[in-house]
């Protein structure tokens, strides 16, 4: 009688980690359109922020200071009505309260309430129209952005 031959159990080789399931292909395309949606939209948003701020300080090219004044409060009046069609038809205190927003006073009662008179006066201390200028193009760009 034949004695047999038993061989021992053989375990197969494990799966190797490339290439990949498919389903693991379909998360990896996922991940790469949203990362390049949102990096597309991240540089159209600066994009726009920047056209925007350059905008604004295309005022400063203006002769004068009352000329100056003068653009800021366009500028302004124009991105307000962004926000509420009937906002540029403002006058006065309703106009810089509007300003104002839900954040301070820094038109009411700051350096921002040189737009009412600003555009008319002779002399503008640049002091003065700096400030105006910082705070009105902060305001400015909320407006854009459709900050209330």
């Amino acid at each position: 009688m034949a004695t047999l031959v038993l061989r021992d159990v053989h375990v197969p080789v494990s799966p190797s980690w490339w290439p990949p399931a498919p389903g693991w292909w379909l998360v990896f395309f996922v991940i790469v359109l949203l990362v390049a949606g949102v990096g597309t939209w991240r540089f159209v948003v600066r994009r726009r922020h920047r056209t925007w701020q350059r905008w604004f300080d295309a005022t400063e090219d203006a002769p004068s200071a009352a000329e100056q004044v003068a653009a800021m409060s366009e500028r302004l009046r124009r991105a307000a009505r962004r926000l509420d069609p009937a906002a540029d038809r403002l006058q006065g205190e309703a106009w810089l309260q509007f300003l104002d927003g839900k954040r301070g006073h820094a038109f009411s009662q700051g350096p921002g309430r040189l737009l009412l008179e600003g555009g008319y006066r002779r002399d503008v201390p640049p002091k003065e129209l700096a400030a105006a200028a910082a705070v009105a193009r902060v305001r400015f760009l909320e407006l854009m952005a459709g900050v209330r």
